[in-house]
């Protein structure tokens, strides 16, 4: 086994140093999400924190971990025995994104518990994480299945393997830690919720303290033990500040006025539910006692806000993480004066410190021991607020400026709204998501075949019917049924599968009414939340002037593709075609690497193709590629005014699409019914 990079020699991160040792101190904290850009030691940080962790106390022999004061009744290792004890290292455990369910629950031999009634279950990861840390890195890449598996396991503490009847049910109460790119894309809300900090990290922008992190690194990569061996007593020395905090921990007591600034705080930033005052109302009584104090402070409470509410303000996935301070600092000291407290006698310090002067927050006392300094964490004075929505500020229009006449500076998007739901025609074997029917391991069952490899979902009647005319051959003379592995049936299933939506999206001069712009952003923008939920990959294609460029390549970021969306400038002429090509060749290369994932093209035009020889020519030829390959199209007509020329129906005739105008693509419009690319494509739609 590798050493690992030792946690006190980290450089910086004081954030995410803060959030970790938080929750060595106090698990019920309930873990930490760790976001930020590549390459800033998210999961270096993370895999030394392990060696801090104190011992766990098991029974001896359990594969469970069962504790030995605690045992779990229904381990199925048990009953165990008194006196069975041991002691071992805290457990960190990795779940690979790729994973499958059976290694992250367990698996159950079916042929066995069929033939024999007999459980034999083999633990999966989240047995080997109870009372330990389960660490997801790139966690909002993990598929849909898994993600259900960890909320069930999060929000009961306990694991169910549930095959055709047969049951296995073991504890699992772990430390969720996970790290993400937020390039990449953002978490479903409701594991979002289930992290109990959040922590944003970047690398430094000053020259020495990269040059040091430099220089550990490589020195650590030399010679891991020796670096190790040089941060021995520093190690140890936060290994005993963890174990001295956690002594203290159960005597701390969080007052009255301090509950009241949390749920004061919670209230004024508006956040769903009441999990946020809790994990804030842990974090405060962890900070005290990393302080090595009893008492929780209003300078605790401030930085648990800091901590514990940036992810839970999110109102949809275009706002940008974080607080505003001044907002925060105005609702503590809201609730500081409507509790009016008589200040007691020889009290010197009225805004809260230390118990000896010493500073609050979390920081440690002037004598405590030496370890990292870990200040507040700080979002910046420009970060937006809760109730701001930072976008560029729009210029008075040129009076008398011609549309198209030269390029526009952005507009801001209208208003999104809930869009029908666009799926791609057929059954498709993608990835796991929302949109299109796909034959998946979740869903309901269609049909059953032979299994290819490890059996994961048993199809029983098919199963019995395989096996039955067999059973006086083999000899049966029990009630048991004799069941061989050439019997086995695996449970076909249908379900949803994520696509690639293809946005290509004119943005020449016929296009650059800002009235119209904007609400042609607010469509594409409305589409984009649409795709966020349904778990899709989403890329965008614009065309203006001379030219089109991918102004983002297939990616699972939606705010991403939202951020280019919104500084989208407009103006010059229309080369359709060359938008067209562009597109098709961003999916000829996306087949090569995801073959499985299908593409929806979303056309978002007023049809009109200028520029070149025989522009409208071209643009047909160009459209007629994406026919003959069958790729689901859909155009949305952006075309307006009194005199409409339908160029728009045209072109989705020639991709062999299909057209909507932007108020049929509202949900809630009179033709809002929910239908898909085929049934949109249907004869009588063409003639109409």
């Amino acid at each position: 086994m590798s050493t690992p990079y030792p946690f006190t020699a980290l450089v910086g991160q004081d954030d995410l140093r803060l959030a970790l040792l938080l929750n060595a101190v106090s698990p019920a904290v309930g873990g930490v999400l760790v976001r930020g850009e590549k390459g800033t030691a998210k999961s270096t940080a993370v895999r030394a924190l392990s060696a801090l962790l104190p011992e766990v106390p098991v029974v001896a022999g359990c594969r469970f971990s069962c504790d030995p004061a605690a045992a779990d009744p229904n381990c199925p290792d048990g009953p165990h025995e008194t006196g069975g004890d041991t002691a071992r290292p805290a457990r960190m455990v990795e779940l690979p994104v790729g994973a499958s369910e059976d290694r992250l629950v367990g698996a159950l031999d079916i042929e066995r518990a069929l033939a024999e009634g007999v459980k034999a279950f083999e633990p999966g990861l989240l047995a080997d994480a109870h009372r330990g840390i389960l660490y997801v890195d790139e966690v909002n890449l993990l598929h849909d299945h898994l993600v259900d598996l960890l909320l069930d396991a999060a929000a009961m503490g306990a694991s169910y393997v549930e095959r055709e009847g047969v049951s296995v049910r073991h504890a699992a109460r772990f430390l969720l830690v996970g790290t993400m790119n937020p390039e990449e894309g953002e978490l479903r809300p409701q594991l979002l919720d289930r992290f109990g900090l959040t922590v944003e990290v970047a690398a430094s922008r000053e020259t020495d303290q990269r040059v040091e992190v430099v220089r550990r690194r490589l020195a650590y990569d030399d010679d891991p033990e020796g670096f190790a061996g040089r941060w021995d007593e520093d190690e140890s020395a936060l290994r005993a500040r963890v174990v001295a905090a956690r002594a203290l921990l159960p005597e701390v007591v969080l007052g009255d006025g301090a509950l009241r600034q949390i749920a004061a705080t919670c209230a004024a930033f508006e956040v769903d539910g009441m999990r946020a005052d809790i994990v804030m109302a842990r974090t405060a009584t962890a900070l005290a006692a990393w302080a090595g104090r009893t008492d929780v402070q209003s300078e605790d409470v401030r930085q648990a806000a800091l901590l514990a509410l940036p992810h839970r303000r999110r109102r949809n996935p275009f706002d940008a993480p974080g607080l505003d301070e001044d907002k925060l600092d105005e609702a503590l000291e809201d609730a500081r004066e409507d509790e009016e407290p008589e200040p007691p006698e020889g009290d010197d310090d009225p805004d809260g410190g230390g118990p000896d002067g010493g500073p609050g927050g979390g920081q440690p006392p002037a004598d405590g021991p030496d370890s990292p300094e870990l200040p507040p964490q700080n979002q910046g004075p420009d970060a937006p607020g809760p109730d701001e929505t930072p976008a560029p500020q729009e210029p008075a229009p040129t009076a008398g400026a011609p549309s198209g006449s030269g390029e526009q500076q952005a507009v801001r998007a209208a208003e999104p709204f809930r869009t029908k739901m666009l799926s791609v025609p057929g059954i498709g074997e993608g990835a796991a998501g929302r949109r299109s029917r796909a034959r998946t391991e979740h869903g309901r069952t269609t049909g059953s075949r032979r299994p290819r490899g490890a059996l994961t979902k048993l199809h029983l009647a098919a199963t019995v019917q395989a096996a039955a005319p067999h059973q006086k051959a083999r000899g049966r003379s029990g009630a048991g049924l004799v069941v061989r592995r050439d019997d086995l049936r695996q449970a076909t299933r249908e379900g949803r599968e994520g696509n690639l939506v293809l946005f290509v999206v004119d943005a020449s001069g016929s296009m650059a009414a800002r009235q119209r712009m904007s609400a042609v952003k607010g469509a594409v923008l409305s589409l984009l939340l649409d795709a966020y939920q349904r778990r899709d990959k989403v890329g965008l294609v614009t065309f203006r002037g001379t030219e089109a460029q991918v102004a983002l390549p297939p990616t699972s970021s939606v705010d991403a593709a939202a951020a280019r969306l919104e500084s989208l400038p407009t103006g010059g002429r229309t080369p359709l075609a060359a938008g067209l090509l562009k597109a098709h060749d961003v999916l000829r290369v996306e087949r090569l690497r995801d073959a499985a994932r299908r593409p929806l093209v979303v056309v978002v035009t007023d049809g009109r193709a200028t520029g070149g020889v025989e522009p409208v020519a071209r643009a047909g030829r160009a459209a007629r590629l994406f026919a003959a390959e069958g790729v689901a199209s859909v155009v949305v007509d952006c075309e307006s005014g009194y005199v409409r020329l339908g160029l728009a129906g045209q072109l989705a005739g020639e991709l062999g699409g299909t057209v909507v105008t932007l108020d049929e693509l509202r949900a809630d419009s009179i033709a809002g019914l929910v239908k898909d690319v085929q049934g949109m494509n249907s004869p009588s739609r063409r003639a109409a």
